[in-house]
C-alpha cells in the first residue's frame, strides 16, 4: 500500500471497550488486514479487505457512508473529522483493527497530518509481533495497547521472541498490555508472557481479558481459571486486572 492510500474498516465513534481505558470516549480508525487468525478474533471482517470501507457520522447511530477502498488520506481526515463529534469529549483517536502497523508507509505519512487536523493522543491497537514496523512510528504515537498472542491463541507458535522486541520499544511511550484468554489456556504459556513483561518492567500496567463467547467459539474460562491466572500476574506486576469486552456487553460499536 502506498504512503497516499490505505484500507480501511469502519470509522466510528464510540467508547474503548477494553484495556485499561475502558469507558473512555474514542475515535476509532478501523485498518484492514492482519497478519494473523486468532481463533477468538472478534473483528473478523477487518481480516480481509473489504470493496468499501464505513463512516458513522453519529456516534451511537448505525446508519453509515461508504467509501471505496483504497482511501486517500484526504477522505479519512474528513471522516474522522466527521466522527470527532461532539468536540470536547474524546479521549483520543485509535488506531486499531486488523493490524494497523501492516500499512506502515501510510500511517507514517498519515499520523502527522491527522495530528494537524484533530489535537487528541494518538493510541494504537497493535498485535506486537511487527517490531520493525512499530520502530517506524513509535515517534508518532502516544498510547500502546498492547497484545499479547498466547500459541493456544493463535494455534501457530509462541511469538515470544518478537513480543520481547517489540515491547522495548513500545515501552518508549504510555504501554499497557492485554492479553486474552480461553478456557484452553496452559499455565506455562501464561506464566511465559507474564515473565517478558515483568522483566521489562514490574510497573507496565496488564489487562487480562476472558475470551468473549461469540459466533461459534465458546470457550469462556470458568472463574478459577480467572482468578488463577490473574494471582499469578499480581505476583509479579504491579498493576493487574481482569477486564472483559465492555462493549459486547453493551452492545454498541
Amino acid at each position: 500500500m502506498s504512503a497516499n492510500e490505505a484500507n480501511l474498516c469502519e470509522i466510528f465513534n464510540s467508547i474503548q471497550g477494553e484495556g485499561r481505558y475502558v469507558g473512555a470516549r474514542q475515535i476509532f480508525i478501523r485498518f484492514a488486514g492482519c497478519n494473523l487468525s486468532c481463533q477468538y478474533c472478534d473483528s473478523a471482517e477487518a481480516l480481509e479487505i473489504p470493496k468499501e470501507m464505513k463512516v458513522y457520522p453519529v456516534a451511537g447511530k448505525k446508519d453509515f457512508k461508504q467509501y471505496k477502498n483504497p482511501v486517500d488520506s484526504i477522505t479519512l481526515i474528513e471522516s474522522a473529522l466527521t466522527c470527532a463529534k461532539p468536540q470536547g469529549v474524546n479521549h483520543s483517536i485509535c488506531l486499531t483493527g486488523g493490524e494497523p502497523l501492516l500499512q506502515v508507509d501510510f500511517l507514517k505519512s498519515f499520523i502527522p497530518q491527522l495530528k494537524k487536523e484533530i489535537d487528541l493522543p494518538i493510541y494504537l491497537e497493535t498485535n506486537g509481533v511487527l517490531p520493525d514496523h512499530l520502530l517506524e512510528i513509535i515517534d508518532l504515537i502516544d498510547i500502546v495497547a498492547f497484545d499479547i498472542k498466547l500459541p493456544s491463541a493463535t494455534l501457530i507458535s509462541s511469538y515470544l521472541k518478537e513480543h520481547k522486541k517489540a515491547l522495548e520499544i513500545a515501552y518508549m511511550k504510555e504501554l499497557f498490555v492485554k492479553m486474552v484468554f480461553t478456557r484452553e489456556t496452559k499455565v506455562s504459556e501464561m506464566v511465559e508472557a507474564i515473565s517478558l513483561i515483568a522483566n521489562l518492567d514490574d510497573k507496565i500496567p496488564l489487562v487480562l481479558q476472558p475470551v468473549t463467547p461469540h459466533g461459534p467459539i465458546k470457550h469462556r474460562p470458568n472463574p478459577e481459571q480467572i482468578l488463577a491466572f490473574q494471582t499469578m500476574a499480581a505476583r509479579k506486576l504491579k498493576w493487574v486486572r481482569v477486564i472483559p469486552q465492555v462493549h459486547k456487553i453493551l452492545g454498541i460499536l
